[in-house]
């Protein structure tokens, strides 16, 4: 199962506007992407496995609509899982940077010298300005930070509402991610070979765009990211064929 990355922009709020989706409100667009990304590829990845465990990889008997009635509830049932697991990784990673941010502010303000505070902080930042700034404006960057943290008072370290408002959204994403690429076994359930092929393309379909999403908003080559989600999910197919699926 894929993991959460750190979150590195979880803790406060974002600033929303009049415009955004409830979902926009919950989730920044990366962790929506990714969440996305993710969905499918487990969708993938459990689509295909299911003839294999299920049936034993023979086409023959994939005709009756049980199959694909089964199939479609353990799918959802398996998104929402994930869905809910990587919420609460969501709020988790959420609460830990708080504490690393604690922690921090609690060396600064029990450091016996100005030298040693500035130290702490150069901890903490150096990894991120040296390779763009010099050591002269690093060493005044952080006495300026010093002078505003110094006197801080650190945040409990606990759950709060905006932490469970991002869980919730990634729980809703991996649910909704999923929907269209489920449609097929409904529409076509008295044909479970058809309607996984079905749920394939449209999987492919969403991989690609939300890669194609992904590339513009992080500034890279938008259709070579969405190729490149696209080519992922179709390696996944092959090889599930290939083994039966």
């Amino acid at each position: 199962m894929a993991t959460r990355r750190p979150p590195s922009h979880r803790v406060q709020p974002r600033p929303t506007t009049p415009r955004e989706s409830f979902i926009g409100q919950l989730l920044d667009p990366i962790d929506r992407l990714s969440e996305t990304l993710f969905s499918i590829l487990i969708l993938l990845t459990f689509t295909m496995a299911f003839g294999v465990f299920k049936l034993g990889g023979d086409p023959k008997q994939m005709t009756s609509a049980e199959y694909s009635t089964e199939l479609l509830i353990a799918a959802l049932s398996a998104t929402f899982a994930w869905g809910l697991i990587d919420g609460v990784m969501y709020a988790l990673f959420a609460v830990f940077e708080r504490g690393e941010k604690h922690r921090l502010l609690k060396r600064i303000q029990d450091a016996s010298t100005h030298e040693e505070s500035v130290d702490a902080i150069a901890d903490e930042l150096d990894h991120i300005l040296e390779p763009i700034t010099s050591l002269e404006r690093r060493k005044l960057l952080y006495t300026d930070i010093l002078e505003h943290l110094h006197d801080g008072h650190p945040q409990p370290v606990k759950f709060n509402r905006y932490d469970l408002a991002g869980a919730l959204g990634c729980v809703l994403v991996a649910v909704i991610a999923v929907l269209p690429s489920l449609t097929p076994f409904v529409l076509f359930r008295n044909h479970y070979e058809l309607a996984l092929r079905a749920s394939n393309l449209v999987s492919f379909g969403v991989l690609f765009y939300s890669g194609y999403q992904w590339g513009k908003h992080s500034g890279s080559n938008p259709f070579k990211t969405g190729l490149l989600m696209f080519v992922i999910g179709l390696v996944l197919v092959l090889i599930a064929i290939l083994l039966g699926g």
